[in-house]
């Protein structure tokens, strides 16, 4: 969702800037805090607004994960700082998450047990990464302040300091195998960069702390169960969201529960991998703004949930694969970009020689227990020549008429061809018109 033009980050912000025109929705009771508050929401207009809870885990020897909640339509999903404990004495921040005072509060046993924070990295160009990390570092001036360097602004170019970024700013090296990590000796990283097309960056900094044996990562790779995030549940008002999405009809009424739980991040998944899975149809142009009810009360904002069929189980099935590794599919379709000029080969080579045991992602599921094999697997496609994906074909057809349509100013093209899966028979079979202003629409197998 960064300020590049493309994919999930382009499509975030087109429905972000929809959603700031519409009353936010009602907040349930729930035992957030003033501690929790975040007055800089409007910079990123998005769920849960001012409202940001942040869980501290334990998720390997010295590495916590600090969640926060990040989404728009209920489609609520964990934004996670990543910290570590250095051997010399310090903490190493990645991915910074809003610092609320709660946040703050969370960090600061580990600040006076192990010492200050000491250096900050930004592994992204992405807007929901960028936005809470000029605050953050502004929150420990003494610390090291890293950032990947093709930081860019869309559609008019802009320095750091108008997006965010403090002073003293410096870009991150995109390797450390030349001279040494300057994240510290306990450290190596490397830097993935893509140019997918005109105007725009992707950039991934893959970190391994070798005394953990773990590895960081930003979006490049993650894993999902049907268990939902710790997050979600932590609070009435951002379970909502499961139940929301785990209604069948927009209109029916369904019990909390452990399964309705399940069902309701099951599509919150699919929704946020294929924006619109297979399994359920609707329309994403101008016609549901003519439809928004701000008195609907099971609704968020005016906005009703989709309708599913129960195929959904096995679109997700597909993708999760009981938590197996992979790619968000707008990122395999940004990645693909890079197979040509060897990018993402090195970045994969280099990282695969590197020893790890988990892997910590800043969205979905964390952490994750891979090794570097696992760790290489979803990458596969680079080397076997084509754009063959483990979902079902109907979840990526959306995003393959995208990049055949509204996608295709802003990506270059590809020799890999676009993306491919099996065919689920996920139901439906008439015609599927997603959004007649963009010009989207297809027949599933």
């Amino acid at each position: 969702m960064g300020l590049e033009s493309i994919g999930r980050r382009q499509w975030l912000s087109r429905a972000a800037a929809l959603g700031a025109g519409a009353a936010a929705p009602r907040a349930a009771h729930a035992a957030i805090t003033r501690e929790s508050d975040w007055p800089l929401w409007l910079a990123l207009p998005v769920f849960p607004y001012s409202r940001r809870k942040t869980i501290r885990r334990e998720v390997g020897p010295g590495v916590w994960a600090f969640d926060q909640l990040i989404g728009i339509y209920y489609v609520h999903v964990p934004i996670r700082m990543t910290v570590i404990k250095m051997e010399a004495g310090g903490l190493l921040v990645y991915a910074p998450v809003a610092p609320t005072k709660e946040c703050l509060a969370l960090l600061q046993p580990l600040i006076e047990q192990f010492g200050p924070v000491k250096t900050i990295v930004l592994p992204s160009v992405a807007v929901e990464h960028k936005v809470n990390a000029g605050p953050f570092a502004r929150a420990f001036p003494d610390a090291a302040f890293y950032a990947v360097d093709q930081q860019y602004s869309f559609p008019v170019p802009l320095p750091s300091a108008f997006l965010g970024l403090p002073r003293w700013t410096q870009p991150l090296p995109r390797s450390s195998s030349a001279g040494g990590s300057v994240l510290g000796s306990e450290f190596e990283h490397e830097v993935l960069t893509v140019k997918p097309g005109p105007g725009s960056y992707f950039q991934d900094v893959a970190i391994v702390h070798k005394p953990s044996r773990t590895l960081l990562l930003c979006d490049a790779l993650l894993a999902v169960t049907e268990e939902p995030p710790e997050i979600l549940t932590s609070e009435p008002e951002y379970t909502k969201a499961l139940l929301f999405h785990a209604r069948d009809e927009p209109l029916q009424i369904v019990a909390d529960s452990p399964d309705a739980r399940r069902k309701g991040w099951r599509r919150i998944v699919l929704l946020f991998n294929f924006f619109i899975p297979g399994a359920t149809q609707a329309d994403i142009g101008l016609a549901p703004l003519t439809r928004l009810d701000p008195t609907f009360a099971l609704g968020w904002g005016g906005w009703q949930p989709f309708t599913w069929r129960p195929s959904e189980a096995t679109s997700f099935a597909a993708y999760a694969a009981d938590g197996k590794p992979t790619l968000l599919p707008i990122i395999q379709i940004i990645l693909n970009r890079g197979v040509a000029d060897g990018a993402l080969a090195r970045w994969v080579r280099t990282v695969t020689a590197w020893d790890f045991e988990r892997v910590v992602p800043a969205h979905l599921d964390a952490p994750l227990a891979l090794g570097p094999k696992q760790f290489a697997e979803p990458f596969d496609f680079a080397q076997n020549g084509g754009n063959e994906v483990r979902f079902c074909d109907e979840d990526v057809a959306l995003l393959r008429e995208a990049e055949k349509g509204p996608l295709a100013f802003s990506v270059g093209k590809t020799e890999l061809g676009p993306l491919t899966g099996a065919a689920c028979n996920l139901g439906g079979g008439e015609a599927r018109v997603v959004s007649k202003e963009l010009g989207l629409r297809w027949a599933p197998k």
